[in-house]
């Protein structure tokens, strides 16, 4: 639970998937929406004025898409989660969300359960992804040749073990007390990250990590 409840925004061509989700968290204590948008070009707009902390992002959608939208949104406001829900798994709309920087990709089947917690680990500043995606993402890791090698500026010793927890999926909190530092700290120290390595998003953060053998998928918890 949070200090206040988290402020949604939810962007769908769909009415019935809006008013779907906005019926769901009426009975989430935690989560309120506060605004839904049926286009990207108006969905922009909408979550520029309202600055929500979680905006619930479609991929396929009229003026503007989804990865743009979502593109915009984080360039302008990087504190803001995105997440995207959608029902398309194929690879030319999952990377192009998460390079664009989607805090997660959760798919239109998936449960209320998985929503809300999915929801709540993005206000987290947590990774979500849904397992069928997961295992895409790991595919494609396990063949680093077929991508540009990302070029960062050098990283500290400290900043490395910050990158080694964000792969781990911890929040800011969790790394701050494994570190023994505060949350601003921990803050800074991830958002220093994104900007040496060049990507927009933890999700990015991991991939970079795991592709250069800064952690391994084999590595215990």
């Amino acid at each position: 639970m949070t200090d206040r409840p988290i402020r949604l925004v939810i962007i769908d061509d769909h009415r019935i998937v809006r008013e779907g989700i906005q019926a769901l968290m009426e009975d989430v204590p935690d989560i309120t929406v506060v605004g839904s948008a049926a286009d990207g070009c108006t969905g922009v707009e909408l979550a520029m004025q309202l600055q929500p902390d979680v905006v619930l992002m479609d991929l396929v959608m009229p003026c503007m898409d989804g990865v743009e939208a979502t593109r915009h949104l984080a360039n302008v406001h990087p504190d803001m989660r995105i997440l995207v829900l959608t029902s398309f798994i194929t690879q030319d709309k999952v990377f192009p969300a998460i390079k664009a920087g989607a805090s997660g990709y959760l798919l239109k089947d998936t449960g209320s359960t998985e929503l809300i917690e999915g929801i709540r680990q993005a206000y987290r500043g947590e990774t979500t992804l849904d397992p069928k995606i997961a295992g895409m993402v790991m595919a494609e890791i396990s063949h680093p040749a077929l991508h540009d090698r990302l070029g960062p500026d050098s990283l500290t010793d400290r900043e490395i073990e910050v990158l080694r927890l964000v792969a781990q999926g911890m929040s800011n909190k969790e790394i701050a007390d494994q570190l023994g530092i505060s949350p601003e700290t921990s803050r800074t120290h991830v958002n220093r990250i994104i900007s040496k390595l060049h990507v927009a998003s933890r999700v990015q953060a991991t991939l970079y990590a795991l592709r250069n053998g800064i952690v391994s998928l084999d590595q215990p918890d």
